[in-house]
């Protein structure tokens, strides 16, 4: 299956200001590119390039003063199958967890374990550990938060989610991965492009996602809480603990954002969008 990915983050800004760009295909998947999505501005400045300390892939730049877009655009071949389904994927012991999943254990900016502790446990400790274990954290997940763009914030705890059962895809994303790193299963932050290949209209504006992975049976496996179905076209930016790790843009100065578009859609369907930019 051939994918067209991509985006376009236009801004505003009062002075020359630092900004940090997080918005390339995780190298991961790099090889699964038919054309690349290199990052363009409008208009060219010097691009500088680094991987963070989880291995994304990120661009550092100074954006002008004035009116500045940042775009993607790429082709990504996908094996068109839907996530991945391990159900008899066991848990591990605490001892036996590799050292480079153990991170991923601990509490974080947004996934406030020591607040969730209690009751997580309460809720889950007769569930059959493993997959049955993190399926019915989802499950929860998606039940008690009501999904509503509106109440979107850059704020918004684990535990805050719970409490208020609302909030957007990283909110439920957050919820589950506190859940599962107290009851001892490993759990990291995702962000990227999930399709809505497969899936029945209306479709809602595509926007960029959050889903987890959790550490079960000696392998990383997704699960998604927000849509709480295994899906085709999911496309890795980044991964990290939480959204504090993996902001998509990072920028340090006052700015405003006055566009914001994100597609990923069968490259069948409809004709190559490619940036009038030139690349850099």
């Amino acid at each position: 299956m051939r994918m067209h990915i991509g985006c376009r983050l236009s801004y505003q800004f009062a002075r020359p200001t630092p900004l940090i760009a997080m918005l390339n295909v995780h190298y991961s998947r790099f090889g699964d590119l038919e054309r690349a999505d290199y990052l363009v501005t409008s208009p060219s400045v010097p691009l500088e390039s680094y991987r963070d300390g989880f291995g994304n892939w990120c661009t550092r730049l100074v954006a002008p003063a004035g009116d500045f877009t940042l775009s993607s655009d790429g082709i990504f071949r996908d094996s068109g199958r839907p996530d991945a389904f391990a159900p008899e994927a066991a848990q591990h012991a605490v001892q036996d967890l590799p050292f480079g999943t153990l991170v991923y254990l601990l509490g974080s900016r947004y996934c406030d374990t020591d607040l969730l502790s209690d009751e997580a446990w309460r809720m889950f400790e007769n569930t059959a550990p493993g997959w049955a274990r993190v399926q019915a954290i989802c499950d929860f997940v998606h039940e008690a938060v009501s999904f509503d763009y509106m109440q979107a914030s850059a704020t918004r705890t684990a535990s805050e989610t719970l409490a208020g059962r609302q909030g957007v895809c990283r909110d439920f994303t957050h919820a589950a991965i506190a859940l599962c790193r107290c009851m001892n299963i490993p759990a990291r932050y995702c962000t990227g492009y999930v399709s809505d290949i497969g899936q029945e209209p209306p479709f809602p504006q595509m926007d960029f996602a959050a889903w987890m992975e959790v550490y079960l049976n000696g392998a990383w496996w997704v699960f998604d809480p927000r849509n709480n179905t295994r899906r085709t076209g999911r496309v890795l930016i980044a991964r990290g603990r939480d959204a504090a790790d993996v902001p998509l843009t990072q920028t340090f100065g006052p700015n405003t954002l006055t566009k914001f578009e994100v597609w990923i859609r069968n490259a069948e369907d409809a004709p190559t969008e490619v940036p009038s930019d030139t690349r850099n």
